[in-house]
């Protein structure tokens, strides 16, 4: 199984940037397409952005531009830049990966979640 262990969220003024990370750990062979999500209060998860395999990268319309997402391999690890954060990007941010596992069988994870909150 893989746990997903995400880091980076806080507190930031309008503008402001912020890099959240989502590292992946435990038993698997290999670790496919990466992905970001983000869930306001009251609202429905939305994606955000996404990283495959291959480094391809894709961007929801309301973050591009402004956001960057990649991956770092060796490290299992993925990181979301922020950057001219805006009010209504505050939200919970949840890093998703599908990858392979030892026997074969293909999984997706979540991980559990940090708050990014824009606000002066």
């Amino acid at each position: 199984q893989v746990q997903l262990v995400e880091s980076g969220g806080g507190l930031v003024q309008p503008g402001g940037s912020l890099r959240l990370s989502c590292a992946a750990s435990g038993s698997f062979s290999r670790i496919g397409t990466w992905n970001w999500y983000r869930q306001a209060p009251g609202k429905q998860r939305e994606f955000v952005a996404t990283v495959t395999d291959g480094v391809n990268t894709g961007y929801a319309d309301s973050v591009k531009g402004r956001v960057t997402m990649s991956r770092d391999n060796a490290k299992n690890t993925v990181y979301l830049q922020m950057d001219s954060l805006k009010p209504e990007d505050t939200a919970v941010y949840y890093c998703n990966v599908f990858y392979t596992s030892v026997t074969g069988a293909i999984f997706n994870r979540w991980g559990q979640g940090t708050q990014v909150t824009v606000s002066s």
